[in-house]
């Protein structure tokens, strides 16, 4: 057989590995939470949004904190590892690598909102 299919299998049985293993870290790592389950408890957590401030202006979660996903290496400590902490960006995915990156900092109640904001039919604030 051709070297270059081999070469190519190869390729994307890795690419396949890399995806299943991080699926299961995610789901190791965060609570994935309907708008249902997520309106339920993040009055009582730390409700963080992960995107860019210019995004959190045009509206966000009423109660939520902005903390954008770029910063988080430097301003990770101002959430608490204590409380619960609800994570959401606009479609779901800096939210859970943000999740993973708490983890391995010793965070262990992280809940995530599935779609993220682009699905939220909840209150929103926005600066005018």
């Amino acid at each position: 057989m051709n070297v270059n299919l081999y070469i190519l299998a190869a390729m994307l049985i890795i690419l396949i590995a890399y995806f299943a293993i991080t699926a299961l870290r995610l789901r190791k790592a965060v609570t994935n939470l309907s708008q249902e389950q997520f309106i339920e408890g993040y009055r009582k957590s730390q409700l963080i949004d992960v995107r860019e401030p210019k995004d959190f202006d045009a509206g966000h979660i009423l109660g939520a904190r902005n903390l954008p996903y770029t910063q988080l290496r430097q301003r990770y400590k101002e959430i608490r590892s204590d409380k619960p902490v609800y994570l959401y960006d606009q479609n779901g995915g800096r939210s859970a690598r943000t999740a993973l990156f708490l983890k391995k900092k010793g965070y262990t109640q992280l809940y995530h909102l599935q779609g993220g904001f682009r699905n939220w039919s909840g209150k929103v604030k926005s600066k005018k």
